[in-house]
């Protein structure tokens, strides 16, 4: 309860307003009308300031729950604005479309490569991949190389670069698309990377990823969400 001291609503209504939010391509006006309809008089910016603070507090609790991926990953970036530029999210999930890990950032290259097999490598619920399957961007070899010279990467991973096997994870990029159109880009970097935490971490609950949480029952999530934030739903 200490992470809702001071704030004006309960944390049954904040937390309510989060997934929302998080699950559905809805604006924070819309949202904000939505709570109106249930009574609670609350402004679009209130919502916003209430998605930063807990999205990626959200993923961050929500981890340690998910259960263990495949060592067939399917990697690719898709595009989005921040502000007003565009940037690349860099997505990876399993044969099964279980997401392994996400990672924003400014530039396409080795480095970013490297940088997001890092923080896929360093999740509680991924293995050392035995393939990866990419496209045709010549950054992904050269990072897998230098991985495996430095025994980040297990040296017998394969790397494969095959565009049509990577329909798993294209697809997978439209639920992001649809979540991220109503607020026409983001303002900042950080805002953006907080947002998309919390997207990260209700998609993959609705995939059913969390141990012993169905991903069609919102009740069932509901009461686990306020459970990892020490409340009663």
């Amino acid at each position: 309860m200490a992470r809702f001291k001071g704030r004006h609503f309960t944390a049954d209504v904040i937390l309510w307003a989060v997934r929302w939010y998080l699950m559905f391509p809805v604006s924070y006006r819309d949202l904000e009308l939505m709570l109106a309809d249930r009574a609670v008089e609350v402004d679009d910016t209130t919502i916003f300031c209430w998605i930063q603070a807990y999205a990626p507090e959200l993923e961050k609790r929500l981890r340690p729950y998910l259960r263990p991926c495949t060592g067939s990953w399917r990697v690719d970036e898709t595009y989005l604005k921040v502000k007003g530029s565009w940037t690349y999210l860099y997505r990876a999930v399993d044969s099964r479309g279980q997401t392994i890990d996400f990672l924003l950032s400014a530039k396409r290259d080795a480095a970013a490569a490297k940088r997001f097999f890092r923080k896929a490598l360093g999740q509680p619920h991924t293995v050392n991949p035995r393939t990866i399957t990419v496209d045709r961007n010549a950054a992904y070899p050269k990072a897998v190389t230098e991985m495996k010279s430095d025994a980040e990467l297990w040296r017998r991973t394969r790397l494969r670069q095959c565009k049509y096997l990577n329909n798993i994870v294209e697809q997978d990029h439209r639920r992001i698309k649809r979540l991220t159109e109503p607020g026409l880009g983001f303002g900042s970097f950080r805002t953006a990377r907080r947002t998309l935490a919390g997207y990260e971490a209700m998609a993959m609950m609705r995939k059913g990823q969390v141990r012993r949480i169905d991903g069609r029952d919102m009740k069932a999530q509901a009461v686990f969400i306020a459970s990892l934030f020490d409340i009663a739903a």
